[in-house]
């Protein structure tokens, strides 16, 4: 405490003044009088950042011991920095601070639990700083880290960092929910725009326009051209997440003691529901056609599409991966990060225990994110069969890859063998398949097939629709797809299985032939025999 207690200490002085005008302080000879004069706490701070030297100084006490306990506190605080000369420097502008808007003397309690969150001293922290300190603390998977970090930058972060943390509140939090609602407005306007000056960009007859048209039509597209691009809203079940997040980070700074109250607790959002499966009956697809709208932002492809989209998808050397996918209902990253040691085909089983996922535009290999992802599946004696073609295959493109690495070499140019991942699937050089290549090489596949759209993590729930038609329940659907409970099956899937079981028994009324049904209604009027 030596160090400390150096520069420092209580006087007593007044505010008498001698003949002359100037102050006598400590010399007035009426100081020792009860009641005359005022304590004084004096106490040398560290150095500021440019090696100031600073004094801590306050006035007024009416007692001695008053003044002693609040420079026996300053010196506590002095103390807790130790050795560490950013923590001295970050002290100092602590109790400059202090002096400096006459503010009580914080507890150096308070302040030890700030140094060790390398939070500011001060308590003025703001809540983007916050953010900041949470997120780059977060020990979660990376994938839910990027998520974290992109609700902060995108939507968080520009709403809140001005705030102080100590004093945000509901309302606070209720204006970022508001103000992203208010950003939706725009951005389905501009939306709506672009669509319409999309419209008038096209020359909807037969033949070339004429020099009139086309100079029109080369107007209205360079209007679109300055237009802003297509943005996607920010939608209900998003902003849920992006709560989630929030929430997360204010518990996190209670637990630190940094305030006491989760204000985005009290946050009131739209439900946030899951979209319901809808399956592409003949119906939908006719009125797709007709207006580009899709019924559902999940969508899936009945058996018969299914079966399109496989016989067109058998000429791509990525057949196996989307045969997997429609049957056993792997997602991308799951199927891109199989690993072949986890493929057992003599006892037709797959396990699922890495998957390979994007963090940026970058491929990094994951354990699945909860304990229900991994796990055990059976397979099919038909898809066994493709998984052992798929081998063969890889085996001879191993072959080929490593005789042109041969013929490279041999001609002094440089070149890399087979990368050995022990992936199932892979590029052409053995290396991981990129996810997004998967994705793309499915959009392509089902736009020759002429199929309505569906995404690839939709190819997904088509293997719902396979295991019910082949006699399976929800249970059963929850198992193969590893859902994390039966409730999130059936939210998805029951009104999709609803829809198969009535197109199967719009089929069966159909291969009943009926010959007073097919005499027409004239004749459902005569009377009966």
């Amino acid at each position: 405490m030596a160090s400390a207690r150096r520069g420092g200490g209580v006087t007593k002085r007044c505010e008498c003044r001698g003949l002359d005008g100037k102050l006598l302080g400590t010399a007035c000879p009426r100081l020792s009088k009860k009641g005359h004069g005022a304590y004084v706490v004096r106490q040398e701070l560290p150095p500021a950042a440019d090696g100031a030297r600073r004094t801590f100084r306050r006035t007024g006490y009416e007692k001695v011991t008053t003044a002693q306990a609040d420079l026996d506190r300053i010196r506590a605080i002095l103390e807790l920095a130790g050795d560490d000369a950013d923590a001295k420097r970050r002290v100092g502008d602590l109790l400059q601070g202090v002096m400096r808007d006459r503010t009580e003397i914080p507890d150096p309690v308070e302040v030890t639990r700030r140094i060790g969150v390398g939070v500011p001293l001060d308590g003025a922290m703001t809540a983007g700083a916050w953010l900041d300190t949470w997120v780059a603390a977060k020990k979660t998977k990376k994938r839910t880290t990027t998520g974290y970090e992109s609700h902060i930058r995108r939507h968080l972060a520009p709403r809140l960092s001005h705030h102080r943390l100590d004093r945000l509140s509901v309302t606070h939090c209720q204006a970022v929910f508001d103000a992203i609602d208010d950003e939706n407005e725009v951005i389905a306007a501009e939306n709506q725009r672009r669509r319409e000056q999309e419209a008038r960009c096209k020359w909807h007859k037969n033949g070339r326009p004429p020099a009139a048209e086309q100079a029109r039509l080369q107007a209205e597209r360079a209007k679109l051209a300055a237009m802003p691009p297509y943005r996607r809203i920010t939608g209900p079940a998003t902003q849920q997440r992006i709560r989630a997040t929030l929430r997360a980070a204010l518990n996190g700074a209670i637990k630190r003691q940094l305030i006491t109250f989760n204000p985005a607790a009290h946050v009131e959002l739209a439900a946030g529901t899951r979209p319901k499966a809808v399956l592409w009956t003949s119906q939908h697809v006719a009125r797709w056609r007709e207006t580009g709208e899709k019924p559902s932002a999940v969508m899936v492809w009945t058996p018969a599409q299914i079966g399109a989209f496989l016989d067109e998808a058998e000429s791509s050397r990525l057949y196996p991966i989307y045969h997997l996918i429609a049957f056993r209902g792997l997602r991308r990253g799951e199927a891109v990060g199989q690993n072949e040691a986890d493929i057992d085909l003599d006892a037709q089983t797959l396990t699922v225990a890495k998957e390979i996922v994007l963090d940026g535009w970058t491929p990094v290999e994951d354990t699945p994110k909860t304990d229900g992802s991994a796990g055990t599946i059976a397979l099919d004696s038909l898809t066994v069969a493709v998984l052992r073609e798929n081998r063969l295959r890889k085996a001879r493109e191993r072959a080929a890859w490593n005789r042109h690495v041969a013929q490279e070499r041999a001609q002094g140019r440089a070149a890399s063998p087979w990368v050995e991942t022990g992936k199932e699937f892979t590029d052409v050089d053995g290396a991981w398949l990129h996810p997004d290549k998967v994705s793309v090489e499915f959009t392509r596949i089902a736009v020759t097939a002429g199929l309505p759209p569906i995404n690839l993590r939709d190819l997904r729930h088509c293997a719902a629709t396979l295991i019910h038609a082949g006699g399976g329940d929800l249970h059963a659907i929850k198992e193969t797809l590893r859902h994390s409970t039966i409730r999130l099956a059936s939210d998805t899937y029951t009104s999709l299985l609803q829809e198969v079981d009535l197109e199967i028994a719009e089929k069966a009324a159909m291969l009943v032939p009926r010959a007073r049904r097919a005499a027409g209604p004239a004749q459902e009027t005569a009377s009966p025999v």
